[in-house]
């Protein structure tokens, strides 16, 4: 109830973006997670090509974040959802209709423009329409994120049942009634131009030293976020021997996002600068990866992805509000779009070291190794972050209201 309560306080625009979220998950986890079984299973082809067809989705999507964040500086953020979210519907309705791999290379190219294009543009949108209640908006943002999140598997194993078109049709609708809410829903609002040129918005970005350390720094959030599709899964499915066990895990943490992320940013916000709780999130995040290294199970798992969650919740609705307060208002999207290049990079990278970690534990016996791995990815991130907030470097904003109270 409270979290209903919450909601209603943000204006129109903002309680659709948060269905937006809803949607944009439930119907990309829909798809994307069976897409290389029905490549490989329904159509023949080959481990190679389906890696080529997976990695241009990707690299169409973090590689063009920043075409996104500029085109919502430019062009108005409300156009660029549209815009986005009309792509990944043709995109996924592509990948029901067509074979071929050049119409399944096309499918992959638009839905990865689709989220390069929506996904900063998103966020700008909500930072701007939030106003000084950034936070609280983004910890809705990520509880429709995560519901979407666990929504979308389940939904999709269903389908499947019937074919994969049906599943790929059902995502495409999704996007489709996404994009007419958007379109009747979402109030334009006055463009404010930068005063310079595209390239020059990115040589100011990203030559905001501040800001691209702290990117660098949250490398360690985005790659533990990717283990709650690699290595805990893969651990809970070890622990039990059973593939399904992979639902708890994300079952776990949409329970836990529900019930506490709102109340953990409230209270936290009220409380002491957020660089400080990014960093304790961080932090939270690393230590969620020793419980499986100190006991055997499904219970170390489990509480491991708890601790994991409760590190994102603490965490990622302050990163979202720190990110526009880098620069000038006019840039917010391109801040949001290289944040997701440099950290999408970054956390690649990252990935590549887990999973070289994981084939090489399970080789030599050292089952640890990957979750030592992450442990001490997530706690250098929180050194980093420590650091940057101790050298100045980063934007300081305290509650508001508190700071009235005390003047």
């Amino acid at each position: 109830m409270r979290t209903w309560h919450e909601i209603r306080r943000f204006p129109l625009a903002v309680r659709l973006l948060l269905v937006n979220q809803l949607g944009v998950n439930t119907g990309f986890y829909l798809l994307i997670p069976y897409l290389a079984t029905h490549l490989t299973e329904n159509l023949g082809l080959s481990a190679a090509v389906v890696g080529i067809v997976l990695g241009v989705r990707n690299l169409s999507q973090q590689g063009l974040f920043i075409i996104g964040g500029s085109a919502s500086d430019r062009l108005g953020a409300r156009g660029v959802i549209i815009a986005g979210c009309a792509l990944r519907t043709l995109g996924f309705a592509l990948f029901a209709l067509g074979d071929g791999l050049a119409v399944l290379l096309a499918a992959s190219v638009l839905s990865g423009l689709a989220g390069a294009l929506f996904n900063p543009a998103v966020r700008a949108y909500l930072a701007q329409e939030a106003g000084e209640r950034k936070a609280e908006a983004f910890a809705l943002f990520n509880v429709f994120a995560t519901t979407g999140a666990l929504i979308g598997p389940l939904l999709g194993s269903a389908l499947l049942l019937v074919d994969f078109r049906t599943s790929a049709l059902t995502a495409a609708g999704i996007f489709a009634v996404l994009t007419v809410a958007q379109a009747l829903v979402l109030p334009a609002r006055k463009v404010e131009p930068s005063g310079g040129g595209v390239l020059g918005d990115w040589r100011e970005v990203l030559g905001n030293r501040a800001f691209v350390a702290f990117a660098l720094a949250m490398v360690g959030m985005f790659t533990l976020e990717n283990q709650l599709y690699l290595l805990l899964p893969d651990g809970a499915r070890e622990a039990t021997g059973w593939d399904g066990a992979a639902g708890i895990v994300f079952l776990v943490g949409t329970v836990a996002n529900l019930a506490l992320q709102l109340r953990i940013t409230k209270r936290l916000k009220s409380r002491g600068d957020r660089a400080r709780w990014i960093a304790v999130g961080l932090a939270v995040m690393g230590l969620a990866f020793l419980p499986p290294t100190i006991a055997a199970g499904v219970v170390p798992v489990l509480v491991s992805a708890l601790l994991l969650y409760l590190g994102i919740m603490i965490a990622s609705p302050f990163v979202m509000e720190l990110i526009p307060r880098f620069g000038r208002p006019e840039l917010t999207g391109t801040y949001f779009g290289i944040f997701y290049v440099v950290s999408g990079v970054a956390a690649a990278l990252g990935n590549t070291a887990v999973g070289w970690a994981m084939d090489t534990g399970e080789s030599g016996g050292h089952s640890w190794l990957p979750w030592v791995c992450c442990a001490l990815f997530g706690l250098a991130s929180a050194g980093g972050v420590a650091w940057l907030y101790r050298r100045g470097a980063l934007p300081v904003h305290t509650d508001p209201v508190r700071e009235r109270r005390s003047a």
